[in-house]
């Protein structure tokens, strides 16, 4: 309920919801913000373009800063972080994993690899590179590689060897 009536505003009004004039600014005045987002990415020659200048990357930081002071001088409720803390932790104990559990898996995934038909997992792979070359939709032959039993790490390999890894470009 705090985090409800604090961390929205929704108190600020007696009745939000309802078609009330208070959310329908709220989406207006989201509906605008969101327009003149796209303006500007449009501006800058569309979304890949604006991504390849860090325009999103920018907008992303910046909003996450502006809401960092906001909380750290209080004018942005976080319930548990600004307001109705709690004067003395619980105490917890982490979880840990138990040791067997990821040498079970590596035993699972050995058998799966011997005991599947590799020469359809390869074919299948080959399918998920051939579609990310092109305009196809990759899903299906993605779906086809994991019914061939292509592990979700062999597929994820294979958008790989076509797309590359992304790596952020910094324009600061």
């Amino acid at each position: 309920q705090q985090v409800i009536a604090y961390e929205t505003d929704v108190c600020k009004t007696v009745d939000p919801f309802a078609g009330s004039y208070v959310m329908e600014s709220m989406t207006d005045d989201l509906e605008v913000a969101v327009m003149q987002l796209m303006e500007q990415v449009e501006n800058r020659g569309g979304a890949v373009s604006a991504i390849e200048q860090g325009f999103q990357k920018a907008e992303i930081e910046q909003s996450a800063y502006r809401i960092a002071l906001e909380i750290d001088g209080s004018t942005r409720t976080i319930v548990g972080l600004n307001k109705f803390t709690v004067d003395e932790e619980e105490s917890y104990e982490p979880l840990r994993a138990d040791p067997m559990i990821e040498a079970d898996q590596c035993d699972r995934l050995a058998v799966l690899r011997r005991e599947r038909d590799n020469d359809a997992v390869s074919r299948a792979l080959d399918s998920v590179r051939t579609a990310a070359t092109g305009p196809d939709n990759v899903l299906l032959p993605m779906k086809e590689a994991l019914a061939a039993r292509a592990t979700g790490g062999e597929v994820a390999h294979a958008l790989r060897d076509v797309w590359g890894t992304y790596v952020p470009n910094d324009t600061f």
